[in-house]
């Protein structure tokens, strides 16, 4: 088991990427952290793992401060200390022109996507400081390193990311602190199932590999950077995508 016994802090825990992610560690070890935003959310995923009660689960609403230090508070009262982390929870508003959207749209895609990250990763790091040793997992996107037509909100908010993991990666590497990112491509998730059939079409004729990705592809790189067959690598931005950019 490559994660065994491994404290694994995992966002957005309950669907697709993150549902995938989670499922994933647990049979490979981990003892999981899950951050979902409600009571049935919890009651759901309960359901969905194999061993339910070996695992932590947090109401966490990334997007509220006080809901973030909440939920790492009742952690540190019980002594868990995580020394891995799944920045996996994040928003995708449908695709419009950028002169469409809003000050509110603007303000809730970056509240979830880059500061909710950024919480998450500012408390993780005392785990990872007492542990002398962590790895941060950040979800980016393909969007966010070549942009799309309609998705200038998300698709920056995407870049920002990839921005914080390569600056927070030569910060913490001396204290054997790793952070790397993972930029999914058309992955068949809710957030992309939206999308009309165009669209769907159009994008799966630009992959090399003329199929979707599956949250399943996704995880199987998370798993990558969790475990110690990473522990030389940092600061690295790997796309999933089945060759849609090369």
């Amino acid at each position: 088991m490559l994660l065994k016994d491994k404290c694994v802090l995992i966002t957005g825990a309950n669907r697709g990427i993150g549902l995938a992610i989670s499922l994933l560690f647990e049979r490979e070890g981990a003892i999981l952290v899950l951050g979902v935003r409600s009571e049935e959310s919890i009651e759901l995923l309960k359901s969905q793992m194999q061993f339910p009660e070996k695992h932590i689960y947090l109401e966490m609403d990334i997007a509220n401060k006080e809901s973030v230090d909440a939920a790492f508070k009742i952690l540190t009262e019980r002594k868990i200390y995580c020394e891995v982390l799944v920045n996996n929870a994040g928003i995708m508003l449908p695709p419009k022109t950028f002169n469409l959207f809003n000050e509110e749209e603007y303000i809730k895609t970056y509240e979830i996507n880059v500061l909710g990250s950024m919480r998450v990763a500012k408390n993780v790091m005392k785990h990872f400081l007492r542990l002398r040793k962590g790895s941060i997992i950040n979800l980016t996107s393909i969007l966010g390193t070549h942009g799309a037509v309609g998705q200038a909100v998300y698709s920056s908010s995407k870049s920002a990311i990839i921005g914080f993991t390569k600056s927070l990666s030569k910060e913490f590497a001396p204290l054997n602190i790793r952070v790397n990112a993972i930029a999914p491509g058309f992955i068949q998730t809710d957030m992309t199932a939206g999308i009309d059939e165009v669209s769907r079409e159009k994008n799966l004729s630009s992959i090399g590999m003329k199929r979707l990705g599956t949250p399943e592809d996704v995880a199987n790189t998370a798993l990558y950077f969790a475990s110690n067959l990473s522990e030389y690598v940092t600061g690295q931005i790997i796309g999933v995508d089945g060759g849609m950019v090369i």
